[in-house]
């Protein structure tokens, strides 16, 4: 059996890999020549650990090529994965399908024996009943091509392990013979008793929606308790630990901080509140209006914490640590840390820019920023500390180790990994989203070097 994967992005061209890691002979197909020729020479474009390695072990065997020919990958691939991006639409909230169409179109246009066209792309439900017709009226009707839908449920960071070792996986089809073939390509999988779920095209369509909808949700409700605790006091971080032991309601995603970002949750979430209005059921999606704007008040929530503790922004030195939506991944796709880093920028701060990953990409939407390449530049002088991305090296982060560099001891915890009574002993200005901030009565100064 021979694979095609339309679309190299960061999904594409994890699905390719591993399906070339699998055992298949893969073919990736991207419209941008540039893109084509790097991944020819085993050069991935963005960060995700353990995939270049993947990368280049298949492209070196000769398992994984790529190409900008439709017409090739028709001819050639008996299983086509579409991996396309569906963004927001530009002003609108609603999911931009144009990709996932033409894909659809150029591949029925070109296929030229029986095959399967399967979606793995995140898109509104009744898209893939859209795409029958469109199939129907492009392709020659002597060719048999199927259509199912196979979301990807991948985490940036585990991209690799969620493909190769999937916690469930999900068909979408109306042809039993699809389903046989969509067994046959996670044969792997299946045989290690990975959940499989296998539905109508509706229902594959809304569970990965459904899913990062409920994650959103569950952030933005211990983010919306946290705003009580900065108002009354209390601990967080205990609370989320306190229900977090509740069977029902799990520890995991409780943990309050600057918000969620990425290229996922936050478009779905939009997109799936205008897909429900299309479908004149604006009332079972509102509160995922609310959702999105606790989310977004976090934002706002650390740029006032450092007007609070600064006075005033304007001339002061921000060392920013993170920009990077969430730590192993340079992806900075509404990433709330690069918003606050810009928000603080255009409040008049000197804002010195360190992630170990994302400074380019963050570099390439906002390149005013002042971007450093180590956690000591970024520090140096410093009037205040905002940790914004949670990588290890920064969770790791001691009093002892920033002390000596920064002008003030000021620290903002915007995602709860560091411990404050250990900073607060060391004379440290600290404050984490979910604490009550109370102003120092004086500044708080470094010790001489």
């Amino acid at each position: 059996m021979r694979i095609s994967v339309i679309g190299t992005g960061y999904l594409g061209a994890t699905h390719a890999a591993c399906m070339a890691e699998l055992g298949f002979e893969v073919m990736g197909l991207d419209i941008d020549p540039a893109k084509i020729e790097a991944l020819s020479q085993g050069v991935l474009p963005f960060h995700e650990p353990g995939l270049p390695e993947l990368l280049r072990k298949h492209v070196a065997t000769g398992r994984l090529r790529f190409t900008t020919s439709y017409e090739e990958v028709g001819a050639w691939a008996d299983v086509h994965f579409i991996g396309v991006g569906t963004p927001q639409r530009a002003g609108e909230h609603a999911a931009d399908l144009r990709f996932v169409h033409a894909a659809a179109r150029s591949l029925a246009e070109n296929i030229s024996k029986d095959a399967l066209i399967v979606g793995k792309s995140t898109v509104p439900v009744g898209t893939a009943r859209s795409l029958v017709d469109v199939i129907r009226r492009h392709s020659d009707p002597s060719v048999r091509i199927g259509l199912a839908w196979n979301p990807e449920f991948l985490r940036e960071g585990f991209a690799v392990q969620d493909t190769l070792a999937p916690d469930r996986i999900v068909f979408g089809v109306d042809d039993p013979a699809d389903e046989s073939v969509l067994r046959a390509v996670y044969a792997r999988a299946l045989e290690n008793e990975t959940p499989l779920i296998v539905t109508d095209f509706e229902t594959a369509e809304l569970v990965k929606v459904a899913a990062n909808a409920f994650l959103a949700t569950k952030i933005s409700f211990i983010n919306a308790f946290s705003e009580i605790t900065e108002t009354v006091g209390g601990d967080i971080r205990t609370l989320a630990d306190a229900i977090g032991h509740d069977a029902r309601i799990g520890r995991r995603f409780l943990n309050a901080g600057v918000g969620f970002g990425g290229g996922c949750l936050p478009k779905d979430i939009r997109a799936l509140r205008a897909r429900a209005s299309e479908l004149g059921l604006d009332q079972s999606m509102r509160f995922l209006a609310e959702v999105d704007q606790i989310n977004l008040r976090r934002r706002d929530r650390v740029v006032h914490l450092a007007e609070n503790m600064l006075g005033e922004l304007a001339g002061k030195q921000v060392a920013i640590l993170g920009v990077a939506f969430k730590p192993d991944s340079d992806d900075v796709r509404d990433s709330p840390a690069l918003d606050v880093a810009v928000r603080l920028y255009n409040a008049g701060a000197d804002v010195r820019v360190y992630d170990p990953k994302a400074n380019h990409n963050a570099a390439g939407r906002f390149p005013r920023l002042d971007y450093v390449d180590s956690l000591e530049a970024a520090c140096s002088g410093a009037d205040l500390v905002v940790l914004l991305t949670e990588w290890r090296e920064f969770r790791e982060l001691t009093p002892e180790d920033l002390g000596p560099l920064t002008e003030g001891r000021r620290l903002i915890d915007a995602r709860n990994v560091l411990d404050a009574e250990a900073w607060e002993a060391a004379g440290w200005q600290f404050v984490s989203l979910g604490s009550k901030y109370t102003p120092a009565r004086e500044p708080v100064r470094s010790a001489a070097p």
